[in-house]
């Protein structure tokens, strides 16, 4: 069984995806965490994403593997595990112009298509839509992005990050345009989704919620 959670970035689909797994034994899937390390990579060594050649040359010496430790869901890029690191507001600038590359697409895609054989929860922007399009269960969550900016600066203050809400706002709103206007594979909610929207929704209603159209499926 797949179940597909597509979502704007800081909307809290990616908690979703973790408590489902963990509450009905799935494999979790990051599939934001496969975009930012590849951004990652070509921002350790001032790589110019934008060039074809570079692009040619670096995509297939990309390996990217998970693996869970003490119950933590880590991703490693070419055996480094930059769980962390991805996460940076630096990544976070570029992830989407990224992410929006046919070619980095294509590469990520056939990667999370190959786990199909396996009862999964994956979020992103285009499970829903284009890599499992025929997923049992999708879930679409949205949230205001003033909302959305307090969490994600929450988050990053708790891990020492120095950045204003101003900033994370502005961030996030270049994010959704890229997201939701780039040719290959375009955030949108699919036909067949339930939308979720977390503004005023807490951890545990959200869950609760999403459990109990995952139950009524598998009923």
């Amino acid at each position: 069984m797949v179940i597909a959670i597509d979502g704007y970035s800081s909307s809290g689909k990616s908690t979703l995806a973790k408590d489902l797994a963990k509450a009905l034994g799935f494999i979790y899937v990051d599939t934001g965490a496969m975009y930012r390390a590849i951004t990652y990579y070509f921002i350790k060594d001032s790589l110019n994403f934008e060039d074809n050649h570079i692009l040619r040359e670096h995509l297939p010496k990309i390996e990217l593997t998970f693996r869970n430790e003490g119950g933590d869901n880590k991703i490693f890029l070419n055996g480094e595990d930059v769980s962390v690191i991805i996460r940076t507001l630096e990544v976070s600038s570029k992830v989407s112009e990224v992410a929006a590359l046919p070619s980095v697409r294509k590469k990520l895609v056939a990667i999370q298509q190959s786990m199909a054989s396996q009862n999964l929860v994956m979020d992103g922007r285009d499970i829903g839509t284009v890599v499992f399009p025929a997923a049992e269960v999708k879930f679409f969550v949205n949230a205001d992005v003033n909302e959305r900016s307090k969490r994600r600066h929450l988050e990053l203050t708790k891990k020492g990050d120095n950045v204003s809400l101003d900033e994370i706002l502005s961030n996030l709103i270049h994010r959704d345009l890229i997201d939701t206007t780039r040719a290959t594979s375009p955030l949108k909610q699919a036909e067949d989704a339930i939308a979720i929207d977390t503004t005023h929704l807490s951890r545990k209603a959200q869950l609760e919620f999403a459990l109990d159209v995952v139950k009524n499926k598998l009923a």
